[in-house]
């Protein structure tokens, strides 16, 4: 019970009391690092069973020097930082937790929307120096009826639909994966790419970060936008060309931004994007709250206190490693 070794590999969070707890289910003491590279990973984690991971790298030579490895389990949503192919050729269960931040995704994306529809930080900015002068916001065009186009159509953006349109706009996606009848029952049409670029007054990104995802709003999805438009980010930064972005805002191609993740993170400080009035800078925080932040280090441990005890975890990433892998279903009641 009390020999298995995990590591949390990174975090940056003020304590893992929460994670601790779990794990002291199986007797566990959770072993901390703040690995920055593959070997610090390798280093650490070569003779580890399981591993809590945020930013640290699991790439396939990585994941080739675990031999006892049996779960990897992410912070968050996105698991851009792990090899899933190597892990499952490995055997090993990848894990993360897909229903954390639901609410506070959705309202971050709403709070740019609302933020640059409304100019809320131009006129902040225009009264601490000490213009007085409603002008400085305009063009403003009312929201009612101005439509949002949704960039993925799962948990997170359903949320962002329900509250746009609340806000009377009318709401279309593109998501290739969902079934029709879901868009329908949310009242928000499917379309594609190219048709959501050309009608959407606000563009907001909520697919995964993947090979095919990769740099998947460039310069012609650019060229296709309204010159009023804005484009909002809390999924992933490089899912944008942020140079197609960056000569789109120049030329006046679009309207502004309101970006909560970027190419490189934290910004560089001579970045394009730090002149520009157009666009609202986040740290990356659109997933936080204190109640968000404990359920997931909560849920992140107990992917891995399943799989040691011999239990598929609730949230499993690659699947195909059931095929190599033979572990319980767990019943209701051992929840």
């Amino acid at each position: 019970m009390g020999s298995w070794k995990v590591v949390v590999t990174d975090f940056d969070y003020a304590d893992v009391h929460p994670e601790e707890e779990v794990l002291d289910r199986l007797g566990i003491t959770l072993i901390k690092a703040q690995c920055r590279s593959e070997a610090d990973v390798i280093e650490i984690c070569k003779d580890a069973d399981g591993v809590l991971t945020q930013y640290a790298p699991f790439t396939r030579e990585v994941i080739e020097q675990l031999d006892k490895c049996k779960v990897i389990s992410r912070y968050g949503i996105g698991v851009d930082t792990v090899d899933l192919a190597a892990a499952t050729e490995k055997g090993i269960i990848v894990s993360n937790v897909t229903d954390y931040c639901i609410d506070e995704v959705s309202d971050h994306a709403m709070a740019f929307l609302l933020a640059c529809a409304r100019k809320t930080v131009v006129y902040n900015q225009a009264v601490k120096q000490g213009v007085w002068d409603y002008k400085v916001g305009m063009p403003m065009f009312r929201l009612r009826g101005r439509a949002l186009g949704l960039v993925g159509l799962g948990r997170i953006p359903q949320q962002v639909a329900r509250k746009a349109q609340a806000f009377g706009m009318r709401v279309i996606a593109y998501d290739p994966y969902l079934p029709e009848h879901v868009a329908r029952d949310l009242n928000v049409e499917l379309v594609d790419l190219n048709t959501l670029c050309e009608q959407a007054d606000f563009i907001s990104i909520h697919t995964p970060l993947t090979e095919a995802t990769r740099g998947f709003i460039g310069p012609e999805q650019f060229r296709r936008m309204k010159p009023e438009a804005v484009i909002i980010n809390t999924a992933r930064g490089p899912i944008i060309n942020e140079q197609a972005m960056i000569n789109a805002l120049e030329s006046g191609a679009i309207a502004g931004a309101g970006l909560d993740v970027l190419e490189q993170e934290p910004i560089p400080a001579d970045h394009p994007f730090m002149k520009m009035d157009q666009v609202i800078l986040n740290p990356h925080a659109a997933w936080h709250s204190n109640e968000a932040q404990e359920e997931l280090k909560r849920k992140v441990a107990e992917n891995v206190v399943d799989v040691l005890s011999g239990y598929w975890p609730r949230y499993l990433v690659n699947r195909e490693v059931r095929e190599k892998v033979k572990l319980k279903e767990k019943s209701p009641t051992s929840e």
